[in-house]
């Protein structure tokens, strides 16, 4: 279950990906907590360089490989604006990282692009326990899907 102490962190996420809507990205932003609570590295969404795996959950992860030990890894939440998509959520598992929190999940995104008409990504979205059926997954938070979808609907429309 979603702490109150843990909104701040889906916050910051929500903030990220306004930023890289903001710079003409896709609105997607994650945030690297240590087991303690504190915010390690963060990363938003750099797509539009035209390398489609610049996500910023692949991007923590390798940080995290670089950076922490395997026990810090294990203890570390990762937490963002949406649910990692299946790359994402395997370098994850692969990685050792341990809960993921998010705004926002796969099935709302699918939806809401749906919805707008954007075309089906080349890779099939997949909840992350279907990829990573280990890592311990919360979400979505409702107020805060909300923003994310309206992010959706001001990139894609």
């Amino acid at each position: 279950m979603i702490e109150q102490s843990e909104l701040p962190h889906l916050r910051r996420c929500v903030e990220l990906a306004t930023r890289a809507l903001e710079l003409g990205d896709e609105p997607f932003g994650s945030v690297l907590v240590s087991g303690d609570g504190a915010a390690l590295a963060e990363d938003h969404n750099r797509v539009a360089s035209g390398d489609r795996t610049r996500h910023p959950e692949f991007a923590l992860a390798r940080w995290a490989a670089e950076h922490l030990t395997p026990e810090q890894r294990a203890a570390a939440t990762v937490y963002t604006s949406g649910e990692h998509c299946p790359m994402c959520a395997a370098a994850h598992a692969w990685v050792g990282l341990g809960r993921i929190v998010y705004a926002s999940s796969s099935v709302q995104l699918d939806g809401w692009l749906s919805e707008l008409g954007v075309p089906a990504a080349p890779v099939r979205s997949l909840p992350v326990n279907e990829v990573a059926p280990g890592v311990v997954v919360e979400g979505p938070v409702p107020e805060l899907a909300e923003e994310v979808h309206e992010l959706h609907r001001r990139y894609h429309g």
